[in-house]
């Protein structure tokens, strides 16, 4: 048990999260090197959710509004962190959920699928063999045909760099959470929150139901008016101040 008085409660409580997962079965052993690597960032980011990241999260829930054929799609640090959030974002928006990870295990899918299930999920959709996303030779390189294969924009939180910049070259805007913006998915998304994924995603539900308000035009200038280049230029001044 970690007292809620030590300094460092917040960031304890999510490493082990993620050493739960690997218990349940559902995030990978080279998610945890994943995971320090980002809270090694958000340390220097002040474990806080900074005015850039507020404006990303903007930007994001406007182009999920605006997507006709949105899709989360979920790995095993996404469903170990945030599996009821998750959940509430694709019922907020709408948008379907699809489990895709970079190390192959069907066995590992179907976990994830269960967990994300036991979270509340309705449905969930599986990567399919026969379906490939091109430019792509990863295990991520395999889809569903009515989830990221159909999708316009595909929200990949804590995302590897080569799906995320495939999926951009195949036409789709890429929506992502990366605690360090000189990652390549950072660089090729379309958007990129660099946040901790357990504070940005409530805060993106909140805005998306604050946005529903707005009408097309409104949330298309919010799109417009942002800057993803400029944004990582700030998240990078933020780490050296």
């Amino acid at each position: 048990m970690i007292p809620k008085t030590h300094p460092r409660y917040a960031s304890l409580k999510t490493r082990n999260l993620i050493a739960g997962g690997i218990r349940k079965g559902i995030t990978s052993m080279h998610g945890l090197i994943a995971h320090g690597r980002g809270e090694a960032f958000d340390y220097l980011l002040g474990e806080k959710t900074n005015s850039f990241a507020k404006k990303s999260i903007g930007a994001a829930a406007a182009m999920l509004l605006l997507a006709e054929k949105p899709v989360i799609s979920v790995n095993g640090n996404t469903a170990a962190l945030v599996p009821k959030e998750i959940v509430k974002l694709s019922e907020t928006i709408p948008a379907k959920l699809e489990v895709n990870i970079f190390h192959p295990s069907k066995k590992r899918e179907l976990k994830i699928k269960e967990h994300l299930i036991k979270n509340g999920a309705k449905n969930v959709l599986l990567p399919g063999k026969k379906y490939k996303i091109k430019f792509l030779e990863s295990n991520r390189k395999y889809a569903n045909p009515d989830g990221i294969l159909k999708a316009d924009v595909v929200f990949v939180p804590l995302e590897d760099g080569d799906r995320a910049e495939a999926l951009v070259k195949n036409g789709k805007k890429v929506i992502t959470i990366d605690l360090n913006p000189l990652s390549r998915t950072s660089r090729k998304a379309t958007i990129t929150i660099a946040d901790n994924i357990i504070r940005a995603v409530p805060l993106l539900i909140k805005t998306i139901k604050e946005y529903k308000k707005y009408n097309k035009s409104k949330l298309i200038k919010i799109i417009k008016k942002y800057d993803n280049e400029k944004m990582l230029k700030a998240a990078l001044a933020g780490i050296r101040p």
